[in-house]
């Protein structure tokens, strides 16, 4: 079933898996404004889409981050070759709101054409792995 009501708010990101195995996500963050963000964690994956979303204000965060560091190192960037689709699988990341230090939006499955909202991240994440593990 697809939900729209979220679909004139927030930015769209592209999230192209190229592989899941014990777990462990690899692919790449895409969007129409940048060069594609490879990431080999979920923590990276995370931890980039928060920075990507800080940058652009949109949405805006609704809480200040606490860190131990001033600046995050960015990662290595790797070649592509398609960077608009993943080896194993291809979402639709959107973030609508980023209230109670979390993330809530929608994510659209491409190759199914499922759409699912999440509330929060660990939601979004257990949505991934349903996913990716039935691939």
């Amino acid at each position: 079933m697809l939900h729209t009501h979220w679909s004139n708010t927030g930015r769209k990101y592209i999230l192209c898996v190229d592989s899941y195995g014990d777990g462990v996500l690899k692919g790449r963050i895409c969007d129409p404004y940048r060069d594609p963000e490879p990431f080999s964690s979920l923590s990276r994956f995370l931890l980039r889409m928060e920075q990507l979303l800080d940058e652009e204000e949109l949405p805006q965060a609704f809480t200040q981050h606490r860190r131990f560091a001033e600046t995050l190192s960015p990662d290595q960037r790797e070649a592509c070759h398609d960077n608009r689709k993943g080896r194993l699988a291809t979402f639709e990341l959107k973030v609508i709101f980023r209230q109670n230090s979390s993330w809530q939006g929608t994510l659209i499955w491409r190759e199914t054409r499922q759409e699912q909202n999440f509330r929060s991240v660990l939601e979004m994440i257990v949505l991934l792995d349903s996913a990716l593990r039935s691939v």
